[in-house]
């Protein structure tokens, strides 16, 4: 079931100091990470960050410039992940994830307002393990392929 597209994909280079540069694809590599992203080989629960444009959204809402890749996404997506669940896998373009945890929030985030962190607790965006090796492009579909059954 298609949830939503790609808008945007990132990584922060090798040898930067972790901020995010916008790139044209990105290419995942199960049990490695993001090819050429300086968190690859880090923890491979946590290689992927998905963020759809809900907290951007609400930033903008309260006043608060919050640019794009701010909130450290790998991917920027046309819906909220935060509609999914734990566990559930996502096909985007040829590659597949899985969701692992839902980000927590960091205090650098307090640089652009004091109230951001608060404001987008429940939609910083969630982290995901890679399931299968792929690429991502700008304009690429996110579409649910296995969705983990909620117990009752």
């Amino acid at each position: 079931m298609k949830r939503g597209n790609v808008l945007k994909v990132f990584i922060a280079p090798l040898n930067s100091s972790g901020v995010r540069k916008e790139q044209e694809r990105i290419v995942l590599k199960k049990d490695y990470g993001i090819k050429s992203d300086k968190f690859a080989n880090g923890d491979l629960e946590k290689v992927v960050m998905i963020v759809g444009t809900k907290p951007y959204e609400m930033a903008k809402e309260n006043g608060i410039d919050l640019p794009t890749a701010a909130l450290g996404e790998n991917i920027l997506l046309d819906f909220d992940p935060h509609t999914l669940n734990i566990g559930d896998r996502l096909q985007i373009g040829s590659a597949v994830v899985e969701i692992t945890q839902n980000c927590t929030l960091c205090k650098h985030l307090t640089k652009y307002s004091p109230k951001l962190p608060k404001l987008i607790l429940k939609h910083r965006g969630v982290y995901c393990k890679i399931i299968k090796d792929g690429e991502i492009r700008v304009g690429d579909e996110a579409i649910l392929v296995s969705k983990l059954k909620e117990s009752a």
